[in-house]
């Protein structure tokens, strides 16, 4: 049966969970009334309660450890801006703690006493963050400014004691140093000074505050599990990453319980157990979780069970609570499919293609209910973001609905990609850059070949950077391609590097090139450099209050396709920003895109 795209944007999502102080209830993230609000429930399938009613999106919420009551933040317009709110457990009461409209705040986390929280913030200089620390009842400017930095810096918890901070700063996403900041001193000790590329991510305090629980590939293509002695600055091995990285680690600083994932070819692998001395790991038996996809974890009290959040393709997105040690699982959220039966949702399979060079692309490829060589299918080509993004099999409305209307669907995860590895994660930098778009070639090659697909009949879509991929790919290949659509994307890599946001440059020149080096070559690859190559229809989509990707890169390419004749749409919203986030605009962005396809696929 034919749904129109409102009834899947209705599909709702339930994520962000967060058990309260006395483990008696979960805040969560739903997108029920349109966009992200704080909802609440006070066990496994109770009424939820929502808590926040705004017209804009709330990005996170997390409970007090102490008391009643939870932070949250929100943006306006999608500038991501975000400001801080506290907010009785119940909703009733609620204080602005943030009065910096015009500077970007970055959570930090709570005191283990719920006293203070930290977080980082640019108020003091656009292009750099500073640590700050506020007490549960200061607004405005009341903040403390225990750190000037120099860079993009974030905070990473609370040592035990309450006396220091975790501290991260990263020169590009495959590429960060750890610190630890003592709140009464000022005194920042380095503990990760390296050479070349290296990732420390996902750091937690361990249980005496003498060493911290990481995901490293220092000397590994991969991410492994490892602990750093403060004192010493010596890193041992956990958990070894092997062929798949483990991308992400919860630990209880309490308790030592702990929860990591590991990456399996975009599937989610979680490991729950307990620390059994400083190097080893307890395993206890691991949840049955839906979908393949897995992650968020929020301990509740003594660690004795904890909140994740799961989907799959054919999934939609929900909150469960794990019994710690056995594993025992309970769904607590029922986000709605909107009337849409969850047996008609399509689940993708897993491929590898072959590239010009050898090189194997993993992609994910779903077709429609009946799509066979009697009846071949056109296929939307869909290009992650990033590019240092992975394409996962977790659960897309949008994907759905065109699959629902009779489009194949696959999702590439080429070269630049995470998930697969530090080198191959690099194999896009720079000069390289057209080398992904060979690769989105090569796929386009092997979906030919494919007796279900229709090869006349393909279209090319992405967002960001995954725009950029759209529109060079229109460029590279004409022939091949019925339609692009271009969501929020880069059309110049000159004036997106000299037009985004301050605080984003020095991290997206690491991947893209540096204006003052490569400023000839990143002109020569851009798609309005080469648009006259663009022969296929063309809908670009642009939120106006976009900080990472400018509108202007919208207005650049569609002013010179047009010019070209080619027959172009363009939808900018004015109240969004790096993609939409109100129900409202996806509904209208998505029903006239289906339309455009229509029309030209």
């Amino acid at each position: 049966m034919p749904y129109d795209i409102e009834r899947y944007l209705n599909v709702r999502s339930a994520y962000g969970a967060s058990f309260g102080p006395e483990g008696e209830r979960v805040s969560f993230l739903m997108d029920t009334t349109g966009t992200p609000q704080v909802w609440s429930v006070d066990g496994a399938g109770e009424w939820p309660h929502q808590r926040t009613f705004e017209d804009e999106r709330v990005g996170f919420a997390t409970w007090s450890p102490e008391r009643d009551e939870l932070v949250y933040g929100m943006d306006e317009g999608g500038n991501e801006r975000m400001q801080f709110f506290r907010m009785s457990g119940d909703g009733s009461e609620e204080v602005a703690l943030t009065s910096h409209p015009d500077a970007k705040h970055r959570w930090g986390g709570w005191s283990h006493d719920g006293e203070r929280f930290a977080f980082a913030s640019n108020r003091r200089d656009e292009s750099v963050f500073d640590i700050y620390v506020q007490g549960r009842d200061e607004t405005g400017d009341d903040a403390t400014l225990v750190h000037e930095g120099d860079g993009w810096l974030s905070v990473g918890g609370w040592s035990p004691e309450d006396d220091r901070l975790l501290v991260s700063q990263a020169y590009s996403n495959y590429d960060q140093d750890l610190y630890v900041l003592d709140i009464e001193t000022g005194d920042l000790d380095h503990l990760t000074p390296h050479e070349g590329n290296v990732r420390y991510t996902s750091a937690s305090w361990g249980p005496n505050g003498d060493a911290l629980y990481l995901c490293t590939d220092e000397d590994s293509d991969t991410l492994s599990l490892a602990r750093l002695d403060i004192a010493t600055g010596d890193m041992e091995t956990v958990v070894d990453g092997g062929n798949w990285s483990i991308d992400g680690v919860s630990l209880d600083d309490e308790t030592g319980r702990l929860a990591y994932s590991r990456n399996v070819d975009g599937y989610t692998e979680l490991t729950v157990g307990e620390l059994a001395g400083e190097t080893a790991v307890e395993e206890f038996p691991s949840p049955d979780l839906p979908g393949g996809i897995a992650g968020g974890v929020s301990w509740g009290p003594d660690a004795e069970r904890f909140a994740i959040t799961a989907t799959g393709a054919a999934v939609n997105t929900n909150a469960y609570v794990v019994e710690t040690e056995t594993g025992a699982t309970e769904r607590w959220t029922y986000a709605a499919t909107a009337g849409i039966p969850e047996s008609s949702f399509r689940e993708p399979e897993l491929v590898h293609v072959e590239s010009f060079d050898g090189l194997e692309v993993p992609g994910f490829l779903t077709l429609p209910d009946g799509a066979s060589e009697d009846d071949p299918v056109p296929v939307i080509v869909s290009i992650h973001g990033g590019p240092e993004a992975q394409r996962r099999p977790s659960f897309n409305p949008v994907k759905q609905y065109y699959l629902n209307r009779g489009y194949g669907y696959f999702e590439p995860n080429v070269r630049g990609s995470a998930g697969y590895g530090k080198a191959y994660s690099h194999l896009d930098d720079v000069r390289n850059r057209m080398d992904s778009v060979a690769d989105i070639d090569a796929c386009v090659d092997w979906l030919a070949d494919q007796d279900a697909v229709d090869a006349d009949r393909l279209v090319a879509m992405g967002g960001s950077y995954g725009g950029f991929m759209v529109l060079a790919s229109l460029i590279e290949s004409p022939e091949r391609w019925a339609a692009g659509v271009d969501i929020v994307g880069i059309a110049n890599f000159v004036t997106f590097l000299e037009n985004t946001g301050e605080w984003r440059r020095e991290l997206r020149e690491a991947e893209y090139g540096s204006l003052d080096e490569d400023r000839e070559f990143l002109q020569s690859i851009s798609p309005t450099e080469n648009v006259d190559a663009i022969g296929s229809p063309l809908f670009v989509i642009h939120g106006e209050n976009d900080p990472r990707v400018p509108v202007g890169e919208a207005h650049q390419i569609v002013e010179g396709a047009r010019e070209q004749g080619v027959t172009v749409r363009e939808l900018v919203f004015e109240d969004e920003g790096h993609g939409l986030t109100k129900l409202e605009n996806k509904v209208e962005a998505h029903t006239a895109v289906a339309e455009f396809l229509d029309e030209h696929v």
